[in-house]
């Protein structure tokens, strides 16, 4: 694997891959739902076998200890973002190891296909500097918007009021876990261990709506 970057403990980083070729890799609510359920089985020192979680209890499974800190996640039809935080040497790979492999034998064999799923080694990018790692809550939240105003990072969002309401309703995504909103998914952040960067739910909202109205969004 060549990735020219190495992870350290206590080190936060945006991790992101897409579908080989580009293709989709969520084709509907099913495959969003074992993804996230993965993001939170697989984040454990524990072997997981899928077969042997109950259906609707998977948030019920014992981590005991997690491999990495989740801060925030979003799933699109043809990629996702992971914002995390190594805990040991190692840790970070394994979990995306396990990760990856659980989805892509559960995509693969509910498509009845071969090969690879993603397009290569997961992709990542260190987020070096607190001002870095606060607009990243905002970037990853942020992606579902190009679902309905392709070109808003370019032109400026035309209708702030329904893109607020798309975000809100976008459930394979955390931003409903900064909403407050009692699910069992919130389970997969550990936000202690990270910044504070928003003391409550408007303070959120008030960083999220900041970026939507401004233009120079950098990808």
């Amino acid at each position: 694997m060549n990735r020219k970057i190495s992870f350290a403990p206590d080190e936060f980083y945006h991790i992101y891959n897409r579908g080989n070729d580009k293709r989709e890799i969520f084709l509907n609510k099913k495959d969003y739902r074992r993804f996230i359920c993965l993001l939170y089985l697989c984040n454990s020192y524990r072997p997981l076998h899928f077969r042997d979680i109950l259906k609707g209890a998977e948030f019920l499974f014992d981590q005991d200890e997690t491999l990495v800190d989740i801060g925030c996640y979003c799933l699109m039809p043809n990629h996702f973002h992971i914002l995390v935080k190594e805990k040991d040497d190692g840790n970070l790979p394994l979990f995306m190891q396990k990760l990856a492999t659980g989805y892509s034998m559960y995509f693969n064999l509910k498509q009845q296909r071969t090969g690879k799923l993603f397009e290569g080694a997961f992709k990542a990018t260190h987020a070096d500097s607190d001002e870095y790692l606060k607009y990243l809550f905002a970037y990853i939240h942020l992606n579902p918007v190009k679902l309905i105003e392709p070109l808003w990072k370019e032109t400026g969002i035309k209708n702030l009021s329904q893109a607020e309401v798309f975000l809100k309703n976008y459930q394979p995504s955390s931003y409903l876990d900064f909403q407050e909103t009692k699910r069992e998914e919130a389970k997969i952040l550990n936000l202690k261990d990270f910044p504070e960067y928003f003391s409550d739910k408007k303070d959120f909202n008030d960083y999220i709506n900041d970026w939507l109205n401004y233009r120079e969004f950098t990808d």
